[in-house]
């Protein structure tokens, strides 16, 4: 694999803070001479993999149609785009590589809320949401060896919000800006400890990346 595919060697030490991994790395015998790259270009998914493994790389992400069959069952959805765009580095990891891609969605009353495309829709998707318990669900896919081994697996968490009036709602949406998060909502901003009354499952999946769940499909990866 050429130099330019890793644009971003983001860790260097620990995590991107620089400060210690807050959970015990992956044994270090489990990654003798492998390279662990995350395609992603979200911040909050580096971060969190830097909380498991003490370093990685940042691949490149491909352009994709994240198209999925239309008889495909919404909590299914994310592990099949997950998977595709693994897929899409197939020609391009080499041996020694392992590349983690990850997809998150959010279904409320079975319809699936993607990313906001203006606080109008942002709003319409928050008071749907309040009052309401809706699941959040992320797709995981590990590859290597040129594609030939792959494994995909999904979490998923029910998260339930209190009230939130017409101000809370418009002011969330004019200092988080919160288009680039599916359902229009980061659980680790304001919005989690004001409005959020209820977790099932794990925080950290509904950030993007089921921590324990991954670390878990990692140590018994190879």
């Amino acid at each position: 694999m050429s130099a330019d595919t890793h644009h971003l060697d983001f860790h260097t030490g620990a995590c991107p803070t620089d400060k210690p991994s807050l959970l015990p790395p992956v044994p270090s015998e489990k990654y003798n001479g492998i390279k662990v790259l995350l395609a992603s270009n979200s911040p909050r998914r580096r971060e969190l993999l830097g909380l498991i493994l003490p370093k990685f790389d940042i691949a490149t992400p491909r352009d994709i149609d994240e198209v999925y069959p239309s008889d495909l069952d919404a909590k299914d959805v994310p592990a099949y785009l997950s998977q595709l765009k693994a897929k899409a580095y197939t020609d391009l990891l080499a041996p020694g590589e392992l590349i983690i891609t990850a997809d998150t969605i959010v279904i409320a009353d079975g319809n699936i809320l993607g990313k906001p495309h203006d606080a109008e829709e942002a709003s319409q998707m928050l008071h749907t949401l309040e009052c309401a318990t809706h699941t959040v669900v992320t797709g995981v896919t590990l590859m290597s060896l040129e594609g030939k081994k792959l494994d995909t697996f999904s979490e998923t968490t029910q998260v339930t919000f209190g009230h939130l009036t017409d101000d809370e709602i418009s002011r969330y949406i004019n200092i988080y800006r919160p288009f680039d998060k599916a359902g229009a909502y980061g659980i680790q901003e304001w919005i989690g400890a004001a409005a959020i009354a209820r977790i099932d499952g794990c925080f950290y999946n509904v950030m993007g990346l089921p921590l324990h769940t991954l670390y878990s499909h990692l140590k018994t990866f190879f």
